[in-house]
């Protein structure tokens, strides 16, 4: 038996290569790109989850939670411990609604700001370097393919 185990392919190889299946391999690219940017962000102390939501509130500010997890991708439940955990940091600030008085919107804080720029610089050089040997119109199309297969009618 142990003559099986040790037969297993790595990442790229077999069926985890480019004879695989292509959620599988969706979803190992996805997995290997977490690790690698959350190797790069563990220098401040930030999260890829922490990363994302401070990168939509910088897009679409003072939104609520509900909606911050929905842009990234999360449920309401953990964008509720990511906002708290980034309440605490000091990164975001919660208000009321200025109609919705129960609801609270959510923004970046001016600290929050700043560790958002540095987290950029990090994910983005990261990013710099997996698409170093593509050509820029490959990586459009690969950018377009990605795009279009997460929208809603594309299932």
């Amino acid at each position: 038996m142990a003559d099986v185990m040790d037969e297993l392919p790595e990442a790229g190889e077999g069926k985890r290569g480019v004879d695989g299946h292509l959620g599988y391999l969706l979803r190992q690219a996805a997995h290997a790109h977490r690790q690698r940017v959350e190797q790069r962000l563990s220098g401040l102390s930030l999260t890829l989850p922490q990363f994302s939501a401070l990168t939509m509130l910088d897009a679409y500010p003072g939104h609520s939670g509900a909606d911050l997890a929905r842009l990234a991708l999360v449920t309401p439940q953990t964008m509720s411990v990511i906002v708290a955990n980034l309440l605490k940091a000091g990164l975001v600030e919660r208000t009321p609604h200025p109609i919705h008085g129960r609801i609270q919107t959510i923004t970046l804080t001016e600290t929050g700001a700043v560790m958002l720029r540095a987290a950029k610089q990090c994910v983005y050089a990261l990013e710099a370097e997996m698409l170093t040997d593509l050509a820029p119109e490959v990586r459009a199309a690969i950018r377009q393919w990605l795009t279009r297969i997460a929208r809603p009618e594309a299932g």
